[in-house]
């Protein structure tokens, strides 16, 4: 029998949601190995800004899907990133605490050999290390944003605010603390170890694909004679997806009729993309309301073309690894790519085409360039684009490497240091 993993990440989901699967994926995937996975996460979903799993007077709940215990947990409901929002992020550590200390109670859930504390934020992987000093068990830090750093990057907070200086000190605290670090970024290592973090505890495991979810299918004309241009994820403020509306208009000025573009998903920046694509008066633009993560082929495979555009700022600065990427690149279809960050798997593989970041004029090239190729080209382009995340990104290839971090601090005896 496998060792008992415990995750606690606030923002983990099954797919009958909409967003990533990172942790369900890699835990089904451990499950079949012999394991115990229960995750810890929010029963408010961060996307649609709604409670998705838990009834109004209930605090939480025990969900097994597919061989994968989901802990589901009360949190504050919130409408936009406030204080609220803070307080959401800061009760569900402090429950998941103290839940997690009750939980070895219940025979399906049991006592953890290792925990893993994920961010995006700060909190989550303090309620883990706590969890791991309690049970007396190694503790992981999974780093999928940098927090604060991302926080200043994006404009939110200045570096001298006090609440970046509070994060900070507990970013280093954590990493200090961890008995290893699993970075999604390949160059995360270039930030954490000038912290004076040893660097022979930090290990790369990207963002993947279950490919299961995308067996190939032999392309056929569509009787639709519309050219597709897709995006599907978030619609926020990274995502520069007005790049992509001024992209557009570039097109529909070229009078290109039989191209779309079409916008699938939720965030904080849709309704100022809707007003933008109206103040445009833009016709060849869709809108649509997010999808579950186990209909995201169906909507891939409407695709002619699959689009991800990136702003070029220090957000970006450690590579990217972003989930919907790798989605796309299994889904067979070109990718067109607005940036060129330190790793790129569209410009690695040869599966899409990249252009310099927030040039909607060079974008619209791109589109075109793809729009004037023969299907049996793009099919060809897009294969590439598969074959790379079959070697490089998929659940299997990156569950090898997380098992091999577990079983090399598994039986380690966590106690408490100055």
């Amino acid at each position: 029998m496998g060792k008992n993993i415990w995750i606690i990440n606030q923002y983990a989901i099954t797919p009958d949601l909409p967003g990533g699967t990172r942790h369900y994926d890699l835990g089904s995937e451990l499950v079949k190995r012999g394991f115990g996975v229960t995750i810890f996460a929010s029963g408010f979903h961060y996307g649609v800004r709604q409670d998705l799993k838990l009834g109004k007077n209930e605090k939480h709940r025990i969900e097994n899907y597919n061989g994968v215990n989901f802990v589901w947990i009360k949190t504050f409901a919130y409408k936009k990133s406030n204080w609220r929002r803070m307080a959401n992020m800061v009760f569900f550590a402090w429950d998941s605490y103290w839940l997690g200390r009750s939980l070895p109670k219940i025979k399906t859930i049991g006592k953890p050999d290792v925990i893993i504390g994920s961010s995006v934020h700060l909190f989550a992987v303090a309620a883990a290390y706590g969890l791991s000093l309690y049970y007396k068990v190694p503790f992981i830090m999974e780093v999928r944003d940098l927090w604060p750093k991302t926080l200043i990057d994006i404009g939110k907070y200045k570096k001298t605010d006090p609440v970046v200086r509070v994060l900070a000190m507990l970013e280093k605290f954590l990493y200090a603390k961890a008995d290893k670090i699993i970075v999604l970024l390949p160059s995360a290592r270039d930030y954490i170890v000038p912290l004076g973090i040893s660097g022979d505890k930090i290990v790369w495991i990207s963002n993947g694909v279950d490919l299961s979810n995308f067996p190939l299918e032999a392309p056929s004309a569509d009787n639709d004679s519309t050219f597709k241009v897709i995006y599907l994820g978030a619609h926020g403020i990274a995502n520069a997806l007005d790049i992509v509306l001024d992209a557009a208009r570039v097109i529909q000025e070229r009078g290109n009729d039989p191209i779309k573009f079409i916008f699938v998903g939720d965030g904080d920046g849709k309704d100022k993309l809707r007003t933008y694509a109206k103040k445009l008066d833009l016709k060849n633009v869709e809108f649509r309301d997010p999808v579950k993560k186990n209909m995201v082929r169906s909507v891939l495979n409407e695709a002619d073309v699959l689009v991800i555009p990136i702003r070029m700022k220090e957000i970006y600065k450690y590579g990217i690894s972003q989930n919907k990427l790798f989605d796309y690149m299994a889904s067979a279809k070109p990718v067109i790519l607005s940036g060129d960050p330190v790793n790129n798997p569209v410009r690695d593989s040869g599966g899409g085409i990249f252009v310099p970041s927030e040039d909607p004029a060079k974008l619209a090239d791109a589109v075109m360039t793809l729009y004037n190729m023969t299907l049996g080209e793009r099919v060809a382009m897009g294969m590439k684009g598969r074959d790379y995340v079959e070697k490089n990104n998929s659940i299997p290839v990156l569950a090898d490497k997380l098992q091999k971090v577990i079983e090399e601090v598994a039986g380690k005896t966590k106690k408490w240091t100055k």
